[in-house]
């Protein structure tokens, strides 16, 4: 049971990620939470996620199907279930009070009714910031994040933050930027107008390829 209050309120998360931080614990059983600010930090271009041939021919094929905000809490118990994890059950009540709230929102790949791969982050402004993600079938993880910023350019998003960049995120277009920059792309973000559109039809797994081709 996840019945532990949050040591954090969902109004301070969100005045802490429009600041340029953001929450960890130490491991799963760790109640406290730490503040994080990398001196360099990943962001994954809006217009620069790479769709690699092989991805395509994945997502061309089908065979799944792709939702958002229809399995919040699954899709983070998806993300913690590893060995080692900094998804603590007061970070788990956090974002799932943020759910709640509007303001955290997931995505979702499912091979008949079952869960094989999702991410999840939070919204504010033009800012998105992706949390975490796991994948339970190859490509799994890429195809969620391939709607998901397929996602957040229709809906005017003009920053995605990994927090980090990782061989794997640096294969999909990620990259690398010095702390000062980030703040200046966060603050310009955070004026946007935008707003995560969960209930707007699923884009075609062609739809999605085009635009990643167009703009990267």
């Amino acid at each position: 049971m996840r019945d532990e209050a949050p040591a954090l309120t969902p109004e301070l998360l969100l005045n802490a990620y429009a600041s340029g931080v953001f929450p960890m614990s130490e491991s799963r059983d760790d109640p406290e939470v730490f503040w994080v600010d990398p001196r360099f930090r990943g962001i994954i271009p809006i217009g620069g996620f790479h769709i690699s041939r092989s991805l395509a021919k994945r997502m061309r094929r089908g065979g799944f199907r792709v939702s958002f905000d229809t399995a919040f809490e699954q899709v983070v118990e998806g993300c913690a279930d590893r060995d080692e994890t900094w998804i603590s059950d007061t970070i788990f009540a956090l974002y799932s009070a943020l759910y709640k709230a509007g303001f955290a929102h997931s995505v979702e790949v499912w091979e008949g009714d079952t869960l094989i791969g999702g991410s999840y982050g939070v919204a504010l402004g033009g800012a998105y910031f992706g949390e975490s993600m796991f994948s339970r079938h190859t490509d799994a993880s890429k195809i969620a994040l391939a709607w998901l910023i397929d996602r957040l350019r229709l809906d005017g998003f003009t920053l995605f933050d990994t927090q980090f960049l990782t061989p794997h995120l640096a294969s999909l277009g990620g990259i690398e930027i010095p702390r000062g920059e980030y703040r200046k792309r966060l603050k310009a973000a955070l004026a946007e107008p935008a707003r995560f559109n969960a209930e707007a039809p699923i884009e075609r797994a062609y739809s999605v390829i085009q635009r990643s081709t167009q703009t990267s």
